[in-house]
């Protein structure tokens, strides 16, 4: 279901790009935008991991309790072993990145090692794997690529209304010049969080079977929610911010419509629906 209608939403977005494309430069200003933002968003994704890990001066690890974890889950689900990161931040959270599952990295804080039990730090920690299993960052970057390009097209809109078409198309429809510039951003930005809580849902209901029971990532989460809005992360960044299990960002649910993860009480309804596998 998660993954269908992840297929839809990325079909709006391709969608909604056609059509802003035609209303300001046709087919050739389309493919120019999607040229754009796809040469931005590449190398992103095909160095997310260094980029990420190193943004939050994360520490490799090949023993402890993290790396145990995640080494265990491994040779239970026969998945290949990421590189394992620990953050020297005190709120607790975790995120995983990578091109594929042999170029992964999982990273969690300092403090989720402090407040989760074993079976919490393995339900979080599978939810990562998922992420990673079912090639998120891929999917995330091409959302990315996609939205870029409709706020791309969205500027070359703005030149045209105020420097005139010169006889183009977009002399002849003022209106479709608006649409691009006010509405096109704003719906591919809602399209994109609408992709990212998707593979939210995703990852928790894929994690519960790495792990085995879903409860132990619904009690993680509990845990997890409460600390983040009592003591939100420090220096975070905000284009990476959808990458952490639960927003780093404190305050920043104002609505469920924009934010790029799902609201936490409708993620542990959901695990606690499931039957432990």
């Amino acid at each position: 279901m998660n993954t269908l209608r992840t297929v839809l939403l990325m079909t709006v977005l391709t969608l909604l790009l056609v059509f802003a494309g035609g209303l300001v430069g046709g087919q050739n200003g389309a493919l120019m935008a999607l040229i754009m933002a796809g040469v931005m968003n590449l190398g992103s994704y095909w160095f997310s991991d260094k980029i990420v890990i190193a943004m939050y001066r994360g520490k490799p690890v090949e023993s402890g309790p993290l790396y145990d974890v995640v080494a265990e889950l491994c040779q239970r689900n026969n998945l290949p072993m990421p590189r394992v990161y620990i953050l020297p931040q005190n709120t607790p959270n975790a995120f995983a990145t990578g091109r594929n599952p042999r170029h992964a990295a999982v990273a969690a804080t300092e403090g989720i090692l402090r407040i989760l039990t074993r079976e919490e730090l393995m339900g979080v920690m599978a939810h990562e794997m998922s992420h990673v299993g079912n090639r998120d960052i891929l999917i995330g970057s091409i959302a990315a690529t996609l939205a870029g390009a409709i706020a791309f097209l969205s500027h070359m809109a703005r030149f045209a209304a105020l420097f005139g078409g010169r006889g183009s198309r977009d002399d002849r429809n003022p209106l479709g010049l608006i649409l691009v510039m006010i509405f096109a951003p704003l719906a591919a930005m809602l399209v994109q969080m609408a992709i990212s809580r998707s593979r939210e849902y995703a990852a928790d209901q894929g994690g519960a079977r790495l792990c085995g029971n879903p409860f132990y990532l619904a009690n993680a989460l509990r845990k997890l929610e409460m600390a983040n809005q009592r003591f939100p992360m420090e220096k975070v960044n905000e284009a990476t911010a959808h990458m952490f299990i639960v927003s780093p960002l404190g305050g920043s649910n104002l609505r469920a419509l924009f934010s790029t993860h799902p609201p936490v009480e409708e993620r542990i309804r959901r695990l606690e629906s499931m039957t432990p596998y």
